[in-house]
């Protein structure tokens, strides 16, 4: 059983992994088109519209939308996934090891929230994008620790993704509550309805993935329709599939659709998201332009506020007893690995297009600026800070010493 679970862990790592390759290529891709002759042809294709209509009711989004709104509730349906297996049989099922990355969390998104509104306070505008920085990209952040290969110990890779999960789950709730247009009560009654029969599906016991995907769909629309940002759907579907199997046969229905979701999520789903959101044209920026509130808030709030919230708060914690290091840690990679979740690109993309998308002021380009830079600057230092504290020699002898244990 544990080497299952030992061979699951690190197929997980090796997917996301090479996920975070694609999703890096794919930015990387769509900063040239953006700043090239090909500029007109990349904003004629994320701005391509697409209908789908039945009778009355009708969707009508430029292509962009449907990938923000739609793709993405694919992803939101997946963390959602992992999140339930992790707290019903993973890792975060043990209260040990929910504390360090917890505090973390938290830590990482209040520090660099603070920072984002002590540059934008002044601004009421500007000031609605204060939870951007507060984001961080899993998918990159395991892709820049990998260029460290074998040298990096399992218990690393585990916090970093705990922490990540925890921080989605923040990053969940702040879309909820904070990221909702006006409320539309005849559609909250649809998702109303929809979430009943989920529950009814999953005390029933049914294992059948149709019915599920079926209402998730619908719930999808409704909340569309709603004003509640769509997305959330996928996480509320999540929580309603079955995690155990009562059809007489040994396969899980989450673990199979989170199984076949992984690969889709880490090569389409999110390198498609950071084409279409990533094109910034950097043709005459300016140090005024750098330094406006908005992208100097973002970039230091990942790049200053990560690393001081994650690390003060589990340092803190550490030395007052209430928590303690996994085997194979230091301060000095809990100090790496919390630089390197400063690297917050594709969730804090999606929040800034949610932040600023009905203030009616164009301030995408300030705020995609701001996550590139700080992105950049926490994926370098990150990744020079965890070369210096695992050296090959010592990262062996605590991975092995941690597998002893």
């Amino acid at each position: 059983m544990q080497n299952q679970q030992d061979s699951f862990i690190t197929a997980f790592f090796r997917l996301e992994s090479a996920g975070g390759i694609i999703l890096m290529f794919a930015a990387l891709l769509a900063i040239v088109f953006a700043n090239t002759p090909l500029a007109p042809y990349y904003q004629l294709l994320i701005s391509t519209p697409v209908e789908v209509r039945v009778g009355a009711l009708e969707i009508a989004k430029p292509l962009l939308l449907w990938i923000n709104d739609g793709l993405m509730a694919v992803f939101f349906f997946l963390v959602g996934l992992e999140l339930k297996r992790e707290l019903l049989e993973g890792e975060l099922s043990d209260k040990r090891n929910i504390i360090l990355p917890g505090i973390g969390a938290v830590g990482g998104m209040l520090v660099p929230a603070l920072i984002y509104l002590y540059f934008n306070m002044d601004d009421p505008i500007a000031s609605k994008g204060w939870a951007i920085p507060a984001a961080t990209d899993i998918a990159f952040a395991l892709g820049v620790m990998t260029l460290l290969g074998s040298r990096v110990p399992t218990s690393l890779k585990i916090f970093l993704t705990s922490l990540a999960i925890f921080d989605d789950i923040g990053a969940i709730l702040i879309i909820a509550f904070f990221y909702t247009s006006k409320i539309s009560l005849t559609a909250l009654v649809v998702v109303a309805v929809c979430t009943a029969a989920l529950a009814v599906f999953n005390r029933c016991k049914v294992v059948s993935k149709s019915p599920y995907i079926l209402l998730g769909v619908v719930m999808w629309v409704a909340m569309l329709k709603s004003g509640v940002h769509a997305t959330l759907a996928g996480v509320v579907l999540a929580m309603f599939i079955p995690i155990k199997a009562f059809d007489g046969t040994d396969i899980s229905p989450l673990k199979s659709i989170e199984h076949d979701l992984h690969p889709v999520v880490a090569f389409f789903v999110l390198p498609a998201f950071a084409f279409a959101n990533a094109g910034i044209d950097l043709s005459g920026v300016s140090a005024q332009q750098i330094l406006h509130g908005v992208p100097i808030g973002i970039a230091l709030g990942l790049f200053v506020g990560k690393q001081i919230g994650i690390f003060g708060l589990c340092w803190l914690f550490v030395r007052l007893g209430l928590a303690s290091l996994p085997a194979g840690m230091n301060w000095l990679s809990l100090y790496g690995t919390a630089a390197l979740c400063g690297v917050g690109f594709t969730m804090s993309l999606f929040i800034g297009s949610l932040a600023f998308e009905e203030t009616g002021v164009n301030l995408l380009f300030d705020e995609r600026l701001g996550i590139i830079l700080g992105s950049i600057a926490s994926g370098l230092a990150g990744y020079a800070i965890l070369r210096v504290s695992l050296p090959a020699e010592q990262s062996t002898q605590q991975t092995t010493g941690a597998q002893a244990d």
